[in-house]
């Protein structure tokens, strides 16, 4: 029997890897906070767990998804559309957060702990994500052999 050659990832396969584990660290998290919530103030609690998911989940995951878009697009293309990214995202946090302190139907103190719980959990489950990817790289010269051959 003779092996089978390993399928080699794409160069967007540590982006991708990424995205897997945030989304998974965040559905492990709205299920915890939602749980905690309910159990610390009830259905605020419970909303608060759900609004602070959404909000510091969705924040982290966007980076990593307009990261992974922009990585097929020219370089000062990428940048522009990541600066606008970040711009924009600000925006509709702080539209968001001004828009909920006129209401009441949710605990605060839940709402934060999970925006920070989200922001630390899915972080480190996409640097999980990256590092857990083995992509292999080469550095050719000129004429196209490659430089750590040791010639």
């Amino acid at each position: 029997m003779s092996p089978t050659p390993t399928p080699v990832p794409g160069p967007d396969a540590p982006l991708r890897a990424a995205l897997r584990y945030g989304l998974i660290g965040l559905g492990v998290l709205v299920v915890l906070a939602v749980a905690l919530g309910a159990v610390v103030s009830g259905m605020p609690g419970v909303w608060g767990a759900l609004l602070g998911a959404a909000i510091g989940g969705g924040f982290i995951l966007t980076t990593a998804a307009v990261v992974l878009f922009g990585a097929k697009l020219p370089p000062s293309t990428a940048g522009l559309v990541m600066l606008v990214s970040w711009v924009g995202k600000m925006l509709v946090a702080l539209v968001v957060v001004a828009i909920l302190m006129r209401f009441a139907f949710y605990d605060r103190v839940v709402l934060f702990l999970t925006v920070v719980g989200a922001l630390v959990i899915v972080l480190g489950a996409e640097t999980y994500g990256v590092l857990r990817q083995k992509v292999p790289y080469v550095t050719t010269t000129e004429t196209g052999r490659a430089s750590d051959t040791g010639e």
